[in-house]
């Protein structure tokens, strides 16, 4: 099993670094051509926002909403539980390989398509505004449970450093206090939001070394063969099989390294969109990959007492840190991971905000002309993010709701990011979308092997965590069990429903602008 891990982690670094450099073959090609450039109004639209974030600004959203001091740190619990510590070892790298495929094929996209409805607008360009329709309700229902699942992620480390046994009440204070600060500087503006971002960025890599820095002065009390054991499970109790456990514990790795899109979403207030804005997406899961993969390894390889972890359900990773670093010096790292998952929920209701506004800007949604209003003053989508807040807000009023919540924001996120992705593979099968309808950030004849291998694994992963065991508390008498799909399975009938009864005939979807003539051609061979 040792050398299976290190032969997975080399293929992952070859893998993240040959389609950097395969990409920025087309970068530099586009360049000398002079290609590249900031054309909303040819996608029929005015520039309503304010254009003003570079390429790290825009690469620091992304990175930020990945947040490996996040999902990672409030997911480790659940993950050990369920695969111990291969999940970190082999389950990491292993998430991290396909969704850089699932990445660089988003980035290719987003080269192509540059606007803020983002996997809705590719949708419908390469398919119909139908299309578009699903994939954009289904992005929005993983956006704003994202945000819920960060953010509540946040509260719960706070109101645990805050009080000795924190009550419901106190902790979902905590939790608004934290969205309404969020709310509030989304709302007052773009450069504002960017400049704490690009500070979330690299604090996010300073704390990561800190905290390997921390790890490794404490020194590891497990030999490096412990990152891959597939000995320790207590999922497995039950007589659930382990390779089920294990492949269960993966939603710790994929609900962290995903919302990268984000970067895709904020194309429409990037600089040099084409380019900056798909480099955002994949750098930033490669560099979160990488450093998220150290830094867990640190952290299992520091474990003094697995049974002790494991009874730490979500507060796992405190155990952990203070087993190895003890009291003060270990809550003081527990701070610094408290303010990165603030940072990071600032990023994520940025990105979902932008979904939101792109969306109603459309009609795609009930009250649009409500939401898709921009504020005069700040130029910012104020009513889509005060909208994301509340709806965020409203995902944890249920007890033993987060597993399932993250849950969904995968599945939803993946999903919608899998019509476009099967809708563009189906037009280059009829040849009706080639590499020359690529953008600048384009991975050439690699482009169709990279979109399958991304697909794969999407179908993949969303089949497992709809699969997998979940429980929510509805009332004291009533436990709603496999909770996430049938959750999934109801919305999934809402809106089918919605579409045939309401919306089909009505709904048009978002302006093409130069790319209707390559719709048109599309759904005539469709």
């Amino acid at each position: 099993m040792v050398l299976f891990g290190v032969g997975l982690l080399a293929l992952t670094l070859f893998v993240m670094i040959s389609i950097f450099v395969k990409a920025n073959q087309g970068v530099r090609a586009a360049r000398q051509k002079g290609g590249i450039g900031d054309d909303l109004n040819a996608f029929g639209y005015k520039q309503e926002l304010l254009r003003d974030m570079g390429g790290f600004s825009n690469f620091a959203i992304s990175f930020s909403i990945i947040s490996i001091l996040t999902g990672a740190v409030t997911l480790y619990g659940f993950g050990f539980n369920q695969g111990g510590p291969a999940v970190m070892g082999i389950g990491w790298p292993l998430v991290t390989l396909f969704v850089l495929f699932l990445s660089a094929s988003l980035a290719e996209l987003t080269s192509a398509i540059p606007t803020s409805g983002a996997i809705y607008h590719w949708a419908s360009i390469l398919g119909s505004p139908g299309w578009g329709w699903f994939a954009a309700w289904f992005n929005m229902i993983g956006q704003v449970t994202v945000v819920a699942g960060i953010d509540f992620g946040c509260a719960t480390f706070a109101a645990s450093l805050l009080f000795a046994e924190p009550t419901k009440l106190q902790l979902l204070s905590v939790y608004a206090v934290i969205l309404i600060s969020h709310a509030i500087l989304n709302h007052v503006g773009i450069r504002i939001v960017a400049k704490l971002n690009d500070v979330s960025a690299v604090y996010h890599l300073v704390g990561a070394g800190l905290l390997i820095a921390a790890l490794i002065y404490f020194g590891p009390s497990q030999d490096v063969s412990y990152l891959f054991d597939t000995s320790f499970s207590t999922a497995t109790s039950d007589g659930t099989p382990y390779w089920i456990a294990f492949l269960v514990g993966l939603l710790q790795a994929q609900w962290t390294i995903t919302g990268y899109d984000a970067s895709a979403h904020t194309s429409e207030e990037t600089i040099e969109a084409r380019v900056r804005a798909p480099w955002g997406v994949y750098m930033s899961v490669a560099l979160s990959g990488f450093f998220g993969f150290i830094m867990l390894a640190l952290v299992t390889l520091s474990i003094k007492d697995p049974n002790a972890v494991a009874a730490g359900g979500s507060n796992a990773f405190i155990v952990v840190i203070e087993q190895a670093m003890g009291g003060v010096f270990g809550k003081a790292m527990l701070w610094m991971v408290t303010f990165a998952m603030w940072f990071c929920g600032l990023s994520s209701i940025t990105s979902a905000s932008r979904m939101i506004y792109a969306f109603s800007r459309d009609k795609g949604l009930p009250l649009s002309n409500i939401w898709s209003k921009v504020s005069d003053s700040f130029r910012t989508p104020a009513n889509a993010i005060w909208l994301t807040a509340t709806l965020a807000f409203l995902c944890a009023i249920l007890d033993n709701v987060y597993a399932v919540v993250t849950s969904l924001s995968v599945i939803g996120l993946h999903i919608s990011y899998m019509i476009p992705l099967v809708l563009k593979l189906r037009a280059q099968y009829k040849g009706v979308w080639t590499v020359a309808d690529n953008g600048p950030w384009s991975l050439g004849n690699w482009s169709i092997f990279v979109n399958v291998v991304a697909v794969i694994w999407i179908v993949f992963i969303s089949i497992d965590l709809l699969l997998a065991p979940s429980e929510v508390q509805i009332t004291d008498n009533f436990t709603l069990t496999y909770a996430t799909g049938k959750t999934f399975l109801t919305v999934l009938i809402l809106l089918v429903i919605t579409y045939t009864v309401k919306v089909r005939k009505h709904f048009e979807g978002p302006h093409l602008g130069a790319y209707k003539e390559v719709n048109e051609r599309i759904r005539q061979t469709a």
